[in-house]
């Protein structure tokens, strides 16, 4: 009951009628990115049953809303906008406006590309106002006017982070520093027969995570041959072998000693179905236990401390968390 009144208090705050909002989308090449549009109104229960007749009692319990796209149509043409219909944990209101400002490197930003907002990392200053950026989930790298992108912020309960001054905008000099930890004597695309490694996968329901294997031959192509730890085969007789290129392959990540706790909002690597699954922290338990929300499949788990770590990137040879004023030598 608890829960239900909560997201009912959430859309009558955030959610009215005609409220602009950004949209997040489960749905394959969307994942990662929101979109700007417009709440048309709430979907009934009653409605949603007699729609979703095979869907689950807990799926019909939970609030739904019709929104329409502002950037995404329903026709060729661009006529008609997409409408659909969508959990609140895909919704956020839409962030104030912000003054132009430079940006710097390493700093997680969202460029505006493909009709929506696309998380990002700043990797180099261009000259003329303009910055390369890279993305993790599809490991590419484009140039954007500094119109074209903003400050990446998570909204979470009611509170945008990092936070809007009075003014509807932050003294980032203060307020987000770059973090680059040096590397564990590996290069990025030098790993020897035996490294220990982890791996990411494209494959659909894998997406966000990576998994500890050793390099286990170095093919004539370029690839990696890799040994999963945790992984196995088919048969459940060995463990995983399979190849990889270069861009899947990162070194394990530094030690950087043990953390007392971690807090809401914070960006965090938790050890779930034998891999690395990048969330946020959403809830701090007792008993230094913790929930986890995964934007990719829009799901929320509980965790003890010890399977949680801070989530660091691997970029162009150097260990970066963007958006902390931390330094981890």
């Amino acid at each position: 009951m608890g829960n239900e009144q909560d997201e009912t208090d959430m859309l009558n705050t955030y959610f009215t009628n005609g409220a602009e909002i950004e949209i997040s989308s489960d749905e394959e090449g969307f994942r990662g990115a929101w979109y700007e549009g417009t709440v048309i109104r709430p979907i009934p229960k009653k409605q949603r049953r007699n729609n979703n007749n095979n869907d689950d009692e807990s799926s019909n319990n939970k609030l739904r809303v019709l929104v329409e796209y502002k950037t995404l149509m329903a026709d060729k043409k661009g006529k008609n906008p997409l409408k659909e219909t969508m959990s609140l944990v895909q919704l956020r209101p839409r962030p104030p406006p912000e003054r132009r400002r430079r940006f710097k490197v390493s700093e997680e930003v969202d460029a505006n590309y493909n009709d929506g907002w696309w998380e990002g990392v700043v990797m180099e200053v261009l000259d003329g106002g303009r910055y390369s950026v890279f993305f993790r989930g599809t490991r590419d790298q484009l140039e954007f006017d500094e119109s074209q992108i903003r400050i990446h912020r998570e909204w979470a309960n009611g509170v945008w982070t990092p936070p809007f001054d009075e003014e509807g905008e932050e003294d980032e000099e203060e307020k987000l520093v770059s973090t680059e930890i040096k590397p564990n004597n590996e290069a990025a695309e030098n790993f020897s027969v035996g490294s220990l490694v982890e791996v990411s996968s494209d494959e659909e329901g894998f997406e966000g995570a990576w998994f500890v294997a050793t390099v286990v031959k170095l093919l004539d192509n370029g690839n990696y041959l890799v040994e999963y730890q945790t992984l196995r085969n088919s048969d459940d007789t060995e463990f995983l072998q399979e190849e990889t290129d270069r861009l899947h392959v990162r070194p394990r990540p530094p030690d950087i000693g043990p953390f007392k706790s971690f807090k809401v909002l914070e960006e965090v690597d938790a050890l779930h179905m034998d891999g690395w699954w990048v969330g946020v922290i959403s809830k701090v338990l007792k008993g230094q236990r913790y929930k986890v929300y995964f934007k990719a499949n829009n799901e929320e788990l509980e965790f003890k401390h010890a399977d949680i770590r801070l989530h660091l990137d691997w970029i162009n040879g150097k260990w970066v968390r963007a958006s902390q004023v931390q330094l981890f030598e």
